[in-house]
């Protein structure tokens, strides 16, 4: 389980001169805790910091449990000294919870209370933001990342942001826990697509396992009758199977996608970038020709599966797969100047789990741009709000390029590819425009909903620009 951290900050001053102060703060605490276990993640809880001493134990506490981010609760003033010997040692991206027991004041019956030294103890229970400032100007001029999260603790908003941060932590431990699977070699001169591999793992520490079409053919001439029947059951459960799709073509593609399971589950991965051609009839292109429904059968399954060797990509699927919101492979089909619309799709493979209708399966006598013909994926993206992303590589280094947009009714394109049309808040135009101008490769990753905000906090914990379009 994903573990991040949890401090409160006071001054130990306080604590006797204001009676119950302390407890109620410890108590506004726990709750804290508590509703950010409830994200599914661990919370390791250094408890209250309110001196120096106290700061280099937390500090030691949550960095001997390797926590992804470090979320500091503001429970009344403290001294910025006690704070930054804690986030100095840990290192990790810290959230500062500027979180006030209620939204508003009872005004009148604090007035009433008649002494003003009672007084001072509620207010300073509730006195949250006049530490923002002073721990902000430190951390700015001691080069620590940091955020807020302004609100109180029965703030829907605020908790729905620090959910946010819960799943970029998960999402930052999945990407660096992931392996993914490189197989064949990129399409010869697409020059967009070619990365530096070393520089994907160092940015988000995937493992890239280089695994061999012979080792694919190997696994595919294994199997079995029972396993070819299997799998195209799985095809007519998954998918609308046309009846277009001649038996042989549904078997080819049954064999080749069983093959794919087993290579997966061999190497552990949890992506695949392919391409291949070879020569015209050889075994090898037999099984690339044959691969779409099996891969898309993984991407579904949250095993993103991108073709033409596109890493970036691959990479950026994988994000939209851990956020929960798919991610289907795309690139720019078409667009729709009257309408105002953009449309994206490719030859597949897709994520059958965000498709509007049920996938269809159909038969293509070529591949445009590639060898052979086979069975192909015809969807289109649930209509909603979407989100678009990919890994674009520039002379800085790598950098996630983001835009929030809409799928929309309409026409769509029955060529048997994955084709949906795309609105944004920008219009087409600018869009495309200012989309390109940043230089991404051709193909994105496309999810549900609006997410550039959760992406943004992924951003921050692994330390990698994010640019949002629209």
């Amino acid at each position: 389980m994903t573990k991040v951290g949890l401090f409160g900050i006071g001054l130990d001053t306080y604590w006797g001169q204001f009676e119950g102060l302390l407890d109620n703060i410890k108590k506004h605490q726990y709750k804290i805790k508590t509703k950010i276990e409830s994200f599914g993640v661990e919370v390791v809880d250094a408890g209250m910091v309110d001196n120096v001493k106290k700061a280099r134990a937390a500090a030691d506490l949550l960095k001997v449990n390797d926590v992804e981010v470090v979320f500091l609760y503001i429970s009344t003033y403290a001294l910025s000294s006690t704070v930054l010997p804690v986030v100095q040692k840990i290192k990790v991206p810290v959230v500062i919870l500027n979180l006030q027991p209620v939204a508003q004041l009872n005004y009148e019956a604090f007035n009433k209370l008649g002494d003003r030294g009672k007084m001072t103890g509620v207010w300073l229970e509730h006195c949250q933001a006049v530490s923002l400032p002073e721990i902000a100007n430190v951390f700015n001029r001691s080069n620590i990342r940091y955020d807020f999260v302004t609100g109180y603790l029965d703030d829907e908003t605020a908790w729905a942001e620090i959910e946010d941060w819960t799943e970029a932590a998960k999402v930052a431990v999945a990407m660096r826990n992931n392996r993914m699977g490189l197989l064949g070699h990129y399409y010869g001169g697409m020059l967009d697509v070619y990365t530096d591999l070393t520089l994907q793992s160092a940015t988000f520490g995937t493992h890239f396992e280089m695994v061999e079409m012979c080792e694919l053919k190997k696994y595919r001439d294994e199997v079995s009758a029972s396993e070819i029947e299997e799998k195209i059951q799985e095809f007519r459960t998954t998918f609308n199977v046309s009846t277009e799709c001649e038996l042989g073509e549904l078997e080819r593609a049954a064999k080749t996608s069983v093959a794919l399971d087993k290579l997966i589950e061999k190497h552990n991965l949890g992506a695949l970038a392919y391409y291949y051609e070879g020569q015209t009839g050889n075994e090898y292109e037999n099984i690339v020709t044959s691969v779409i429904a099996g891969n898309t059968l993984l991407t579904g399954k949250d095993i993103p599966v991108a073709g033409e060797y596109e890493v970036k990509t691959a990479q950026a699927m994988k994000i939209m797969a851990e956020f929960g919101v798919g991610g289907s492979f795309s690139e720019f089909y078409l667009m729709d100047f009257k309408d105002d619309v953009i449309y994206l799709g490719h030859d597949g493979p897709a994520h059958f789990a965000i498709a509007e209708e049920k996938v269809k399966l159909v038969p293509l006598t070529v591949y445009h741009g590639k060898p052979g013909k086979g069975l192909s994926i015809q969807m289109n993206v649930k209509n909603g709000p979407v989100t678009l992303l990919t890994i674009a590589e520039g002379e800085n280094g790598l950098f996630m390029l983001v835009a929030e947009g809409e799928s929309v009714v309409g026409p769509i394109l029955e060529t048997g590819n994955t084709n949906s049309r795309y609105h944004f808040p920008i219009g087409a135009k600018e869009f495309l425009n200012k989309w390109s101008k940043q230089g991404p490769a051709h193909h994105c990753a496309i999810g549900l909903g609006h997410i550039a905000d959760k992406i943004k906090k992924l951003g921050q914990l692994i330390e990698i620009d994010v640019i949002q379009i629209c």
